[in-house]
């Protein structure tokens, strides 16, 4: 599907979908459970695919029509899957449900679409591998497709933590079921580490006890999964909030944009409310109430690491793009690894749109004063951030601005572009 915008002004109400990194993590969790409603999750085509793994270790996922899902578990004991685990394009499926195969008395196997089987899983194979699993890629590649044989046994492991946090998590969701737990060694300084924030979190929610080490993390074993009164609720999506927040900041009329569904949670990327501040917008956010009020205003050049928060770079990328002087968004290596290269990506889809960048491996600037966003055909990548970044780019643009693979935003926000609309963009849909 494509979509063209027509530069709009922003106003109005706005609410969050429900976090994608929260609703992966209790799916599963609730899978390691026995019976468990998840209220306000997130139903993407990323969280379909997690619930798919669910139902193939013998459980079950059932959506009702308040958008709970009602998932009957498999108790902590996966069983062999009758069929190969297709993740699509889920990364976080991916590295979540390769730890939980390994706890199965035999072998799965798990792939992905062609994005996915470009992303980095080694680390976490090695780390099977090390706990007395067999675990290997088809291709010797160390991405997907995967084998994967259980059960594990090992209580000790080590493993990088700068290529992606969701290995620690993977394995700290699994070792809770395992009889004499796990302690997870950190070979290298942990990128991303408020998503190992979340997990916790998540896992705190659900009953199991796990704590951060002096060399890394550790959960013990023989705990079970038991949500007070059998459900759990997912918070807002901070990330998904970025989108909405950069909207009205680069285009929200006099009365601003109102974002609700924005309470306090351990997700790294509510950093973008003060980045957005700090560049000059005219932002409150009342914590208590769960609600971002935002305006525009001239921005300002910042320099952001995103080393935690490797999601905002898109939106960052755009902001960077309307802002005077230049903003640097740096310790982005990692970013390189999503279903796209996503640095790579914002650069050469932002110079069709007039935007002048500097790309570097670990870094991109954007230099907002010497570009013009001018509208043109741009290419969203199969990448959903990389679609709504230049949606919000499309805003501001001169003339129309058409993004080709909209239909990505099913990924997190499958109603981004109805949520536009609600906020006064004119676009239109093909195809």
């Amino acid at each position: 599907m494509d979509v063209t915008v027509t530069p709009s002004r922003v106003a109005g109400r706005a609410r969050a979908p429900p976090s994608k990194s929260y609703t992966h993590r209790a799916i599963l969790a609730a899978g390691y459970a026995t019976e468990t409603t998840v209220r306000d999750a997130l139903w993407s085509a990323d969280t379909k695919a997690t619930a798919r793994a669910v139902s193939l270790f013998g459980g079950s996922v059932d959506r009702s029509e308040d958008d709970s899902l009602e998932v009957a578990g498999f108790d902590g004991r996966p069983g062999v899957p009758d069929d190969v685990i297709d993740c699509e394009n889920s990364g976080t499926t991916m590295r979540l449900v390769t730890a939980a195969a390994a706890l199965a008395d035999g072998t799965s196997v798990l792939t992905g679409d062609e994005s996915l089987r470009s992303r980095p899983q080694g680390p976490l194979l090695e780390a099977i591998a090390d706990l007395g699993g067999e675990a290997f890629s088809t291709r010797g590649n160390g991405q997907a497709p995967l084998v994967v044989t259980g059960p594990i046994s090992g209580t000790e492991v080590s493993i990088p933590g700068d290529v992606s946090s969701q290995y620690v998590t993977a394995l700290l969701m699994a070792g809770a079921v395992t009889e004499d737990g796990l302690e997870i060694t950190l070979e290298t300084d942990l990128k991303s580490a408020p998503y190992v924030d979340i997990t916790l979190e998540v896992l705190a929610d659900f009953g199991v006890e796990a704590e951060r080490t002096e060399r890394g993390f550790a959960v013990a074993g023989g705990q079970r999964y038991d949500p007070a009164g059998g459900e759990y609720r997912v918070p807002g999506d901070f990330s998904s909030i970025s989108y909405l927040l950069a909207a009205g900041a680069i285009a929200g009329d006099e009365d601003g944009v109102r974002i609700a569904g924005a309470r306090p949670s351990a997700q790294g990327d509510k950093a973008i409310v003060e980045i957005v501040a700090e560049m000059g917008a005219d932002v409150d956010w009342n914590r208590e109430a769960g609600t971002i009020d935002v305006a525009a205003a001239d921005l300002e050049g910042v320099e952001v690491s995103v080393a935690d928060t490797p999601d905002l770079l898109p939106t960052l990328a755009t902001l960077g793009a309307v802002a005077d002087g230049e903003t640097r968004i740096v310790d982005a290596e990692h970013v390189r690894y999503k279903e796209t290269d996503r640095v790579s990506a914002m650069a050469e889809e932002l110079e069709k749109l007039g935007v002048e960048t500097t790309e570097a491996p670990d870094s991109l600037t954007v230099h907002g004063s010497e570009s013009t966003l001018e509208g043109a055909v741009v290419d969203g990548r199969g990448d959903h951030r990389i679609v709504m970044a230049l949606a919000l780019a499309g805003l501001v643009a001169d003339g129309e601005t058409t993004i080709a693979g909209a239909e990505h935003v099913d990924v997190s926000f499958p109603t981004f572009f109805e949520t536009l609309e609600e906020l006064g963009v004119a676009l239109e849909r093909e195809g």
